[in-house]
């Protein structure tokens, strides 16, 4: 088996419908596998399945277990050489995976890629990063950038040239593609992370390991960004976004910046409290 191709998903039945059928109608000349990992959605994702695409292997959770926890679960069970974590809100091309796997077959230091991320309007984007600092993730803990947006330019790597392929230090979780025989045991994803950070995580043990991250425009893909967040009340993203941050920084870069961290996000999560206890309330009158 080439490619063992994971989704998991929460309450994305209709995208995640468009998501397999881009997928099946891909040109390549290899076997692939697909994992549907379902985190206890609400809507008819796990029935839609069984129905459409009874060939797709599926995980149904009986809780969400979380980004992380969850693709570990079919990372465990896939046999293909090559792993990619799609997202169920993206959209391969016809060429997409044909020319991935045909550019990591000539890019041997390759550990992890990632391809050119389009919206749907086919707009670039960016979504290659530096690995976080306490600075930069202050800044956005704070809320700067919405005054001086220039401050996460370094961080955001807002220069960086999309049309050019380059080892970078991490991309996007939503096409993430590795390469399984660079790893010790199976490419594991760390189950501390719920939401956010995990593959900033992975592409930081590559880099430890002495292994390389690419960005590389040799293939596209189309993201619808974030849908699945519009689901979630604002307390709670920024919630998993903190502890997320928190762990990352607890792990790589020390008890400081753990607690300086850790500090600043107390009055911005009681004001996150605060927005969502206020539009219940306007909600409840009207």
């Amino acid at each position: 088996m080439k490619l063992s191709i994971i989704i998991v998903s929460w309450n994305k039945e209709k995208k995640l419908k468009k998501n397999i059928e881009a997928i099946k109608a891909s040109r390549v000349d290899f076997d692939y596998e697909i994992f549907v990992v379902d985190n206890n959605s609400h809507d008819n994702t796990v029935e839609m399945i069984r129905r459409d695409f009874p060939q797709v292997k599926l995980i149904a959770n009986k809780e969400n277990l979380g980004f992380a926890r969850a693709n570990n679960q079919a990372i465990k069970k896939a046999s293909g050489e090559y792993i990619l974590l799609l997202n169920p809100d993206m959209l391969v091309k016809l060429d997409t995976l044909q020319n991935m796997i045909g550019w990591f077959g000539s890019k041997e230091k390759a550990w992890v890629a990632g391809c050119h991320l389009v919206d749907e309007k086919g707009r670039t984007i960016k979504h290659v990063r530096l690995f976080p600092t306490l600075y930069d993730q202050m800044m956005i803990v704070l809320k700067i950038p919405h005054f001086f947006p220039k401050v996460l330019n370094n961080y955001l790597w807002v220069d960086f040239d999309y049309n050019t392929e380059s080892q970078v230090d991490s991309i996007r979780g939503g096409f993430f593609m590795i390469r399984k025989s660079k790893f010790d045991g199976l490419p594991l994803l760390d189950e501390r992370y719920f939401l956010w950070f995990e593959e900033v995580d992975f592409c930081r043990m590559v880099r430890e390991k002495g292994g390389r991250v690419y960005y590389t425009p040799v293939a596209k893909c189309i993201d619808y960004v974030g849908q699945s967040f519009i689901q979630v009340k604002r307390f709670k993203t920024q919630k998993y976004f903190r502890d997320s941050m928190l762990k990352y920084f607890l792990k790589w870069q020390g008890t400081f910046s753990f607690l300086v961290l850790y500090i600043a996000w107390m009055p911005i999560l009681f004001f996150a409290y605060l927005v969502d206890l206020f539009k219940i309330k306007t909600k409840a009158k009207t």
